[in-house]
């Protein structure tokens, strides 16, 4: 049940052992058909109550408890209950509220330190230094040289690998070193063709003068 169940409403389901089901509406009905514990279940009182975020122990609970004890009518004792059923309910909505009130104390410095454990573990997918950062930074008197080091250095932190990732990181760079030698090898070779060009052309154009004398 995840509501209160009016006198009229809600539906009763009786057991072959005699236990007593009173669901508030067929939402609670359908989840009993389908044999749902119902302290997993978020939206329900017994989940709220076994998880702490409702009274479980007060002494206004008590006037809710059901009474399958005949009473003879009695006019008086009508008006007097009433009055009674009114002055309990005004109580237990301001011993909720107290309840809440401790339940929910010191909640936003729990998300604050979450907050700020995630962003500690996770500092190195942060952006890099913004503007406004430098700014402080600079009117503390440091120098950009230094701001230009501190960001080199977070850099190096984030791109740091850990594990297979290392690995692949080392391979990578291995490959892009033998890539690298590669190149300067034929850049070598082409500058070694470009100055045996360059000596026969030399040759040449000394028979030219040779040939001119």
């Amino acid at each position: 049940m995840s509501r209160p169940a009016y006198p009229s409403k809600g539906i009763t389901f009786v057991r072959n052992d005699a236990r007593v089901f009173r669901f508030c509406r067929s939402k609670c009905h359908k989840n009993f058909k389908m044999k749902r514990n119902p302290r997993k279940l978020k939206w329900t009182k017994a989940f709220r109550k076994a998880a702490g975020k409702e009274m479980t122990v007060d002494s206004t609970l008590q006037f809710a408890a059901r009474r399958n004890v005949p009473v003879r009518y009695n006019r008086d004792l009508m008006a007097k209950t009433i009055k009674a059923m009114e002055r309990v309910s005004e109580i237990r909505q301001r011993r909720e509220r107290v309840f809440y009130k401790k339940r929910m104390a010191g909640k936003r410095e729990r998300e604050l330190a979450t907050a700020r454990k995630l962003v500690a573990e996770n500092e190195h997918l942060l952006p890099r230094m913004r503007g406004s950062e430098k700014k402080r930074l600079r009117e503390l008197g440091m120098t950009d040289e230094d701001i230009q080091e501190m960001e080199d250095k977070e850099e190096r932190v984030q791109s740091k690998a850990f594990g297979g990732e290392k690995k692949r990181v080392a391979i990578a760079l291995e490959n892009d070193d033998d890539e690298d030698d590669d190149e300067e090898d034929e850049s070598a070779m082409f500058d070694d063709e470009d100055d045996e060009d360059d000596d026969d052309e030399d040759g040449e154009d000394d028979d030219v003068d040779m040939d001119a004398d």
